[in-house]
């Protein structure tokens, strides 16, 4: 698909749920006592794969024209006797591998090629240590992923070095049923924290509490339950950040509707970095307007280490800037759908742009990129980067459009909206 350039950028586009929040809104509703009703919430791909896993494991799960509504089975799994696919969705293997650990008898989670080469060893152990016989199935600890369930015993889990938080979320959603109290503590370093406050605010919002003593720390109460709820799923802020970015490579103007500036999402943090770049930044109470400047030279350094999902982001936002950009703390990447450094890397070297790898991320040096053919790894992120870069850049063709549908199947009819200028 190749993408056409814009002389003129004005426009309005209006982003679907978040991704995160619907994931963690369907399991803890799946684990309530009573039906749910979740509004805006994403339709995708991975969100089809974890709604069936649940459906699966008791849960009745309906989609209306306005809700999902979700009857939870009170912590009460079924168990199918049969593999749980799930695709490339890391979120769902690392949270529902918790989760099966509250029935009876062996559960099996698998998935495509890529998901089973992606880490949870760190997971296995943790449960391991709060009583759950869980191993990886080919033993090199990654999917698939075999439970021999009988409930979680509960007691105290030390994470160190986390390279996901996802494996603290998921012992957290689950930790209620356990059989005494839960603690997590967390040594060594630690990315993308905010999604943990994540899960614990979507906790909190159908009924249970953790305790916080600080950012390495948790305890959570057994015999707490979940109720069902009411629940607004609020906007992506990942899938905004390509029309924040829009704005920027255009020198255009984007508002963008239904993201809360205030929101706990870690990847809101990219709108700080575009105004420290030279652009203009308008935020009202649910959307946020980019205001796109010549944006400034020199070099910059950012630790993306809590907002990894922006860095192909800001990588493109780079390729168009004069100077050098050095992104670091996200060595994480290189576990994602696709290797993204590498992907990067190759991709921004495609189209001109000088890139090189590091340990733990990359380094730009921007100017004037030229059109190709881009190579998407059936990775969504490399996907649409590098079609808003499009916009800017004459002869950007991108390979295998569909990959965006496992987290926004809308995209590229929002990208098209681009395209009609409000007078």
């Amino acid at each position: 698909m190749e993408i056409k350039p814009l002389k003129n950028l004005n426009a309005e586009v209006l982003i679907p749920g978040s991704k995160s929040y619907t994931q963690r809104a369907l399991i803890i509703a799946s684990l309530a006592h009573g039906k749910s009703f979740l509004r805006n919430y994403l339709i995708s791909e991975d969100t089809g794969y974890l709604t069936e896993g649940l459906r699966s494991l008791g849960s009745e799960i309906l989609t209306t024209d306005e809700d999902i509504i979700v009857t939870g089975t009170g912590g009460n799994i079924t168990n199918p006797r049969k593999e749980i696919y799930l695709g490339n969705n890391g979120t769902a293997m690392r949270f529902l591998t918790s989760i099966v650990s509250l029935g009876k008898g062996e559960f099996a989670l698998g998935g495509d090629s890529r998901l089973c080469e992606r880490p949870i060893k760190p997971l296995l152990d943790a449960l391991r240590a709060l009583g759950v016989d869980a191993h990886s199935k080919n033993k090199n600890g990654c999917p698939p992923v075999i439970i021999n369930a009988n409930g979680i015993h509960g007691g105290s889990v030390t994470f160190t070095n986390v390279e996901s938080s996802q494996y603290i979320s998921s012992i957290l959603i689950c930790a209620p049923f356990a059989g005494r109290d839960t603690e997590i503590k967390l040594q060594g370093s630690m990315v993308s924290f905010p999604y943990v406050d994540m899960t614990i605010e979507t906790m909190k919002e159908f009924g249970v509490e953790v305790v916080s003593k600080g950012q390495d720390h948790y305890i959570i109460k057994n015999n707490q339950r979940y109720a069902g709820q009411r629940y607004m799923v609020e906007g992506d802020v990942s899938n905004a950040s390509y029309f924040f970015m829009a704005a920027a490579l255009c020198k255009g103007k984007v508002r963008v509707m239904n993201i809360n500036p205030g929101t706990f999402q870690g990847d809101i943090g990219l709108l700080d970095i575009i105004e420290r770049l030279g652009c203009t930044v308008i935020r009202g109470n649910d959307w946020v307007k980019v205001i796109g400047k010549e944006m400034n030279r020199g070099e910059y350094v950012f630790d993306m280490g809590n907002m990894p999902d922006v860095v192909p982001t800001l990588a493109v936002l780079a390729a168009v800037r004069s100077g050098r950009t050095v992104i670091k703390n996200v060595s994480h990447l290189r576990l994602k759908e696709s290797d993204r450094i590498a992907a990067l890397v190759n991709e921004l070297n495609r189209i001109g742009v000088r890139a090189e790898e590091t340990d733990n991320g990359l380094i730009i040096d921007g100017g004037k990129p030229h059109g190709a053919e881009i190579e998407t790894y059936n990775d969504h992120r490399i996907a649409m980067s590098f079609a808003m870069l499009g916009l800017a850049t004459s002869g950007i063709k991108i390979k295998n459009k569909e990959c965006v549908n496992k987290s926004f199947p809308l995209f590229w009819d929002e990208l098209e909206k681009l395209q009609r200028e409000i007078q």
